[in-house]
């Protein structure tokens, strides 16, 4: 299936780079220049200042918009309306009204879209999920997830710190990782809670969000986000009644990932401990793609949809409007 990018920054780079040999076919960014780098001065690649441009070419089958979060919604819909399969990257949009929007033009126009919370393709994620489906820790109980980067000199300045791109500090750009993490894992919750502080960096968005979410069967999941942790980490635990599965790191400056079982015995002696690594490079991105191509040949519902970004979306909107201000004013 040919693909166009729309959006030639960091993710657009790593999107390209796990398309596969003579997949990707378009690149669109308003600065062209960017788009010719992405594009890897292959002539058999068009290169778009204007991304409507590319919504135009009849060979594109799929879109993947990879721009700041307050561009991906309206871009996304002019890709559904072109009748274009679609991959949006993360939150999708800075409201859930925006989703709703694209959700009833995605079935008007009977098109796929595939929403990139790649760390649901993360080999441990995936292995977690093996190890639940078969019942390996039992009913679960409850979730604890940590996720967070240090930034970098001037990241107060740049545009995740300004809410009207961003739509909001470090809540809506990692929290909703964890948060689409811990709905596939346990269900939709109905009590939601956080906080939010800007501890550090001088800019009027959060650099650290703290979540208790609960199901309505009691389930919980604690989870923090931040942009103050000095060494990149992520940590994803959970707890069942017959043990506990930690999945740590994404690798690069993340460290290493790995999946450690901790298996309880009927004693309630030191749990039995397997542990695996995952010694190769980041292969997310290259099984997210896989898995949508594959949603869209057999006419099924993508593994990551607008109805799961939608949820995650209004626990993100809940928060906010807990804490009034969104960081320092």
């Amino acid at each position: 299936m040919n693909v166009g990018i729309i959006g030639a920054g960091a993710i657009g780079k790593k999107r390209s780079l796990n398309l596969g040999t003579n997949v990707l076919k378009a690149v669109a960014n308003t600065n062209i220049e960017k788009a010719h780098t992405l594009a890897n001065a292959n002539p058999e690649i068009k290169v778009f200042s204007d991304y409507k441009k590319l919504l135009n070419l009849k060979e594109i089958d799929i879109v993947i918009v990879a721009t700041r979060h307050n561009t991906l919604a309206s871009i996304t819909l002019d890709a559904i309306e072109a009748k274009k399969h679609v991959l949006v990257e993360k939150p999708v949009a800075c409201n859930s009204e925006d989703i709703k929007k694209l959700i009833v033009a995605a079935k008007r126009k009977n098109v796929k879209v595939h929403v990139g919370y790649n760390q649901r393709s993360h080999p441990a994620i995936i292995a977690t999920k093996n190890l639940i489906n078969s019942n390996t820790i039992g009913d679960l109980m409850y979730i604890r997830g940590r996720f967070g980067h240090g930034g970098r000199v001037g990241y107060d300045k740049e545009w995740r710190a300004d809410p009207k791109i961003s739509g909001g500090g470090c809540l809506i750009d990692l929290g909703v990782h964890l948060i689409d993490l811990s709905r596939m894992f346990l269900g939709d919750f109905t009590n939601v809670k956080g906080s939010m502080h800007t501890y550090f960096w001088n800019m009027p968005v959060e650099d650290n969000a703290f979540i208790h979410l609960e199901t309505n069967k009691g389930q919980t999941a604690w989870l923090q986000v931040s942009c103050t942790e000095w060494k990149n980490m992520f940590s994803f635990e959970i707890y069942g009644k017959y043990g506990k599965i930690l999945a740590e790191g994404l690798g690069g400056s993340y460290g290493t990932e790995k999946l450690t079982l901790y298996k309880m015995s009927p004693k309630m002696e030191p749990p039995e401990t397997t542990i695996w690594e995952c010694s190769f490079s980041d292969s997310s991105w290259n099984v997210e793609f896989n898995e949508f191509v594959h949603a869209i040949k057999n006419n099924t519902e993508p593994e990551c949809n607008l109805h799961d970004a939608l949820e995650t979306m209004k626990i993100v909107e809940q928060i906010y409007k807990i804490n009034t201000t969104r960081g320092k004013t």
